[in-house]
């Protein structure tokens, strides 16, 4: 029974709905793939079964009974340790934040609608304010294709549920690069969606704390074994809610056939100055060689950018709004937010006549877990592992949507590739990717359970 852990969201709710399998029957087959699976990887860390039992049997009587159903229905699904779901244990990985959650989130409300059975949390670092997953409550995540190395963080507990088929779909966080780190170090699909996209009430929020300070920069999206699974969540969460006045209401654009041949793509191994392992470098030039031989235009180019006072200005920004507001003044914070326009239109401008930009997902394939802030081999030279950031932040700062795609198993570990676009942009990224697995450019999923190994 527990090869429906190995289906993606959508097909799962089709079986649901066409009776093919029961929502009891998906749930119990998803309990016993964390049962086995999770003593190993400790990715899921808050579940309720009786809770999730119960809402898997009211799935089924509304089939029975011929309801209206929705996209999810009956799919049992786990969440990032840092949206709220009513009743369920939340903590952002602290127990500063350590408590029951009274209602759910926006992103959770919206996939509830949809039918969703929203069984638990997934680890995430303390505070999310790591490129690891791990913290004095729960522990350490670790990645399923090699338990000695990170998933990466700080949705690592959710992309490790993901690859191991202990959740078909999950929903994670991404300020610096918590949403596509992960996906590239555990071999699944993670989207960034651009600033403002999805709303973030309900995220990283008790009620009666403080004002909310980070207001810029980051974005809530989907983890999935699938792209469309991807657009999927995206849809059903996307747009204002009434209550977070900074999301924009832009619809999220229908699926696509894309042809190669119409797509402009740059490319570049690395971006200016930043410590990328040969091996993620050449990965990302033989993608965009088999786009090119496949019909696209493809161009090795990146934009006109001083790299050094942009990841300058992130990291001030990042600074202040993750708790540093009283050591910089508002004069300081308005002429960075300027700065960063001027960063916002240098993209827009590049974006004119280029699809997507193809670029490396991480500095290094999954790394051996770091005790402290410490360092990880780049073909020989030992380099902090937080300068993972260096492909990743510069979407960030920009708001810019970022797509990272599986790019196959090298000496057993996944790979990947980033494609990054204009604001607004998901499901032609989407789309893009779609047409280079088309191509075979991309393999595809690599599959929803590697093997969990300890070296």
């Amino acid at each position: 029974m527990t090869e429906l852990c190995d289906l993606t969201a959508s097909e799962l709710a089709r079986r649901i709905r066409t009776r093919e399998a029961s929502a009891r029957e998906v749930l119990d087959a998803q309990l016993a793939r964390i049962d086995e699976d999770n003593p190993s990887v400790n990715a899921v860390v808050s579940l309720d079964p009786e809770v999730a039992r119960a809402q898997a049997e009211e799935a089924d009587k509304a089939v029975a009974r011929g309801d209206t159903l929705g996209a999810l229905h009956g799919v049992p699904m786990t969440l990032k340790d840092a949206l709220d779901v009513a009743g369920l244990r939340t903590t952002v990985g602290t127990p500063d934040l350590d408590r029951i959650a009274a209602a759910d989130g926006t992103v959770a409300a919206r996939l509830r609608a949809a039918g969703a059975n929203l069984i638990g949390h997934t680890n995430v670092p303390t505070y999310l304010a790591d490129y690891q997953t791990g913290n004095e409550l729960f522990g350490r995540t670790n990645n399923p294709w090699d338990l000695t190395r990170s998933p990466g963080g700080s949705s690592g507990g959710a992309t490790a549920a993901v690859a191991t088929g202990m959740t078909p779909l999950e929903y994670g966080s991404d300020l610096a690069g918590s949403i596509r780190l992960p996906a590239a170090f555990c071999g699944v699909y993670g989207l960034r969606p651009t600033e403002h996209r999805v709303s973030v009430t309900g995220f990283f929020a008790p009620p009666g704390g403080p004002a909310r300070t980070v207001r810029i920069m980051n974005s809530l999206g989907p983890l999935a074994r699938s792209l469309d699974d991807l657009h999927l969540a995206l849809r059903l969460t996307a747009g204002p809610d009434g209550l977070d006045g900074d999301v924009s209401p832009v619809p999220v654009e229908d699926r696509a056939v894309r042809s190669l041949g119409s797509l402009r793509l740059a490319f570049t191994p690395a971006l200016a100055g930043a410590k990328v392992a040969n091996v993620v470098r050449e990965q990302v030039s033989r993608v965009a060689a088999a786009a090119s031989s496949a019909g696209a235009e493809v161009e090795e180019r990146e934009p006109a950018l001083d790299w050094d006072a942009m990841y300058e200005l992130f990291n001030g920004l990042l600074d202040t709004i993750t708790g540093g507001v009283e050591n910089q003044s508002l004069a300081w914070y308005f002429e960075a937010l300027s700065q960063r326009d001027r960063i916002v239109a240098v993209w827009e401008t590049f974006f004119a006549d280029v699809d997507a930009l193809l670029l490396p997902a991480a500095m290094t394939l999954p790394f051996p877990h770091v005790d402290g802030y410490g360092t990880v081999d780049v073909d020989g030279e030992q380099v902090s592992y937080l300068e993972s950031g260096s492909q990743l932040v510069f979407a960030s700062l920009a708001g810019l949507p970022g797509l990272v795609v599986p790019a196959g198993v090298i000496d057993g570990l996944p790979s990947a590739v980033q494609l990054v676009g204009p604001r607004w942009s998901e499901t032609k990224l989407l789309d893009i990717a779609a047409a280079l697995e088309q191509s075979g450019a991309l393999p595809g999923q690599l599959g929803s359970r590697p093997v969990v190994r300890s070296s």
